[in-house]
C-alpha cells in the first residue's frame, strides 16, 4: 500500500478536477469527512482536502477546454521537463508543458498512449500528500487500459516501475505495481487491469481505504452520487466497490482484507 515516503515514480499527490469546486467539497466532507481549505486568492479556486489537519487530496475547477471531472494521479518524478520529453518519445501527449506551482513544484499533465490520463510532481516546497493508506485516504492507484503490456512498458520507461502478474479471474490477468526502489511487495502501490468492456474508457481511478466499503455506498448515494460497481468481496484483496460523486468523476472504496 502507499505511504507517505515518495520515491521516483510512486503516487505523490491526488486532485478532482470539477465544475462545481463548492458542491464538490461538500460531496466529499460528507462522504469522507473531508475539510476544504482555500490555498489563497491567488490559486484560482485550488485547495486542499484535508483530514485530521493533513492534506489527503486537491481540488480544483476545470481548466482544459472540454475537460470533464475526474480524479488525476500524480507520480513523482525528479525531473519534470525529462519526464515529459521521455513520454513524448514513448508515444504520450502532452496536455499542459512542464510548469511551476509557486515554490511548491515542478507539474505537468501527461496522457498515455492508451489515452489515460496523468500528471506528474516534481517536488520543492510541497513534498506530497500527508496523509495515505488510511481510513479515508489515498491507499491504491489503479489503471484500466486496453493493452496493459504496452502499458506497462510506456510507464516502465518513465519511472521504472516494476511488476509482478497474478490472475485476478479465470482468464484475466492483474498486474501490481511497484516502484523500483525497495522491497517489490512494500513498494506495491497500485495495478494495471484490461478494460471490462470495449465502452469503458482507458484512466487510472484512486481508491480510498474505508472502514465499511457498504456505508460509503449509501453515503455515496444519499448525497448525490451514484454507483458505477456496486460492492463486491474481492478474495484476499478486500471489499472493494466503484463510486462516482455528483458530477461523474469516479473513485473507489476498498475494506482490506486482513492480510492484505
Amino acid at each position: 500500500m502507499l505511504s507517505t515516503d515518495f520515491v521516483t515514480g510512486s503516487p505523490n499527490w491526488l486532485d478532482l478536477g470539477s465544475p462545481n469546486t463548492s458542491a464538490a467539497a461538500a460531496f466529499y466532507g460528507s462522504v469522507f469527512g473531508w475539510d476544504f481549505l482555500s490555498a489563497g486568492p491567488e490559486a484560482g479556486g485550488y485547495g486542499f482536502f484535508q483530514l485530521d489537519g493533513k492534506t489527503v487530496a486537491a481540488l480544483g475547477p476545470l481548466t482544459e477546454e472540454g475537460a470533464r471531472s475526474a480524479w488525476t494521479v500524480y507520480f513523482q518524478t525528479p525531473d519534470a521537463d525529462a519526464t515529459v520529453k521521455a513520454a513524448e518519445q514513448g508515444g504520450g501527449t502532452v496536455r499542459v508543458e512542464a510548469f511551476d506551482v509557486m515554490d511548491a513544484g515542478r507539474m505537468a499533465c501527461l496522457t498515455d498512449p492508451g489515452g489515460a490520463e496523468f500528471a506528474v510532481w516534481q517536488p520543492t516546497a510541497v513534498k506530497g500528500l500527508e496523509k495515505a493508506s488510511d481510513n479515508n485516504t489515498l491507499c491504491w492507484a489503479e489503471l484500466h487500459i486496453g493493452d496493459p503490456a504496452a502499458a506497462l512498458r510506456f510507464y516502465g520507461s518513465l519511472f521504472g516501475w516494476r511488476a509482478q502478474e497474478m490472475e485476478a479471474a479465470p482468464g484475466m490477468t492483474y498486474t501490481v505495481l511497484s516502484t523500483a526502489e525497495g522491497d517489490q511487495q512494500e513498494a506495491s502501490f497500485g495495478g494495471i487491469a484490461p478494460l471490462r468492456s470495449a465502452s469503458e474508457e482507458s484512466r487510472w481511478v484512486p481508491y480510498f481505504a474505508v472502514e465499511d466499503a457498504d456505508e460509503m455506498v449509501a453515503k455515496t448515494q444519499g448525497n448525490g452520487g451514484s454507483v458505477v460497481m456496486p460492492a463486491a468481496d474481492i478474495p484476499d484483496v478486500g471489499r472493494i466497490a466503484w463510486l462516482a460523486d455528483p458530477f461523474g468523476a469516479t473513485f473507489a472504496v476498498l475494506k482490506p482484507a486482513p492480510q492484505a
